[in-house]
């Protein structure tokens, strides 16, 4: 792809992925996009034959930054040799990310609740894929720190991280976080917490 196509192709998936998670995927249409991009909505369909073509270019990159912020969690955890001590840190990063300013969630998961009428949908199969890449990470971590089953303790988690996204956004308190550190430790055996 020419340098000048590939600039705008990244152009309109930058403006793209800055409306979706702002307002939704249902929400924001393709002039828009095409606005914010600094493009036609011609040049647009140029480089994406729908908005659900777009929407995938999207998932994409989001997967990407998605996972080397997981993984940077991961990095400020790296002294924690236990899997209690890695899920603390774990839990104290997602604690620390809900306190930015305009916190709106995991766009995964947003993603997956707007289209829940949509099974078969691109979008859901890419959440699907990114919670799964997350579990997966986490067995793989907890396997390093010598947790216990640690494929049921990355289920859990994951679930505890999930709900914990979801209330903190419903509710605007990140104490969910902390009450869920709680219960990860308990699970991880570590019961002094």
């Amino acid at each position: 792809m020419p340098r000048l196509a590939k600039d705008t192709r990244d152009r309109v998936v930058t403006a793209a992925y800055g409306l979706f998670y702002k307002k939704g995927f249902a929400r924001v249409g393709v002039d828009a996009i095409a606005a914010a991009a600094g493009v036609t909505k011609r040049t647009l369909y140029n480089h994406f034959a729908s908005k659900d073509a777009l929407l995938a270019a999207v998932l994409e990159r989001q997967q990407e930054q998605a996972l080397a912020q997981i993984r940077g969690w991961s990095d400020s955890a790296a002294d924690a040799a236990s899997p209690a001590a890695f899920l603390a840190a774990i839990f104290a990063a997602l604690e620390a990310w809900a306190r930015q300013r305009r916190w709106q969630g995991s766009g995964f998961s947003r993603l997956a609740m707007e289209l829940a009428d949509l099974p078969g949908h691109p979008a859901r199969k890419a959440a699907r894929a990114h919670k799964k890449a997350v579990e997966s990470w986490l067995g793989d971590e907890l396997t390093r720190r010598g947790a216990e089953r640690p494929d049921e303790l990355a289920r859990q988690t994951a679930l505890l991280l999930e709900g914990s996204l979801s209330l903190m956004l419903i509710h605007g308190d990140t104490r969910y976080a902390a009450a869920a550190a709680d219960a990860a430790a308990r699970l991880a055996g570590d019961v002094s917490r």
